[in-house]
């Protein structure tokens, strides 16, 4: 939650995240922390080339947990989550899923105790549904690889 919070702030996000003016913001930051617009040695360079990795790193984050693209990635969600899980791991407040599709989703949010109850559970996929896939902010980090 932090990151987000981070990166909301950064692109002056207060509630939903809107796609046109995300990336409006995102144009304009990258214009005023371009790397090439100081001398090489200066300070600012440097202040400017971590800048801008943050504004990048930011800015696909939003658009990677925005309500858009969440509609648009809804059905390949919901067939993931109806595949078994194969590994799950949690740091801090997010905890990571990798399905058996080859598809990983990462939960924010997810607290330890729930965390502890995941891996305490029998029957894993039906607790995850109840108690994790629509109750808390996600997104897809690596995509399915197809074997041949």
């Amino acid at each position: 939650m932090k990151r987000i919070n981070e990166y909301k702030k950064l692109f002056s996000v207060e509630k939903e995240i809107d796609l046109k003016q995300l990336k409006t913001t995102y144009r304009n930051l990258v214009k005023e922390w371009h790397p090439d617009k100081f001398q090489k040695g200066d300070e600012k360079a440097i202040e400017a080339e971590l800048m801008s990795r943050q504004i990048i790193d930011g800015y696909h984050f939003l658009v990677s947990i925005a309500p858009e693209t969440k509609a648009a990635n809804l059905e390949d969600y919901n067939e993931t989550i109806n595949s078994p899980i194969m590994d799950w791991q949690h740091k801090g407040l997010v905890l990571e899923m990798t399905f058996l599709d080859g598809n990983t989703y990462e939960f924010f949010g997810v607290n330890k105790a729930l965390y502890i109850k995941i891996c305490q559970s029998d029957k894993l996929t039906r607790f995850a549904k109840r108690n994790v896939f629509n109750s808390f902010i996600y997104r897809k980090i690596k995509k399915s690889e197809v074997a041949a």
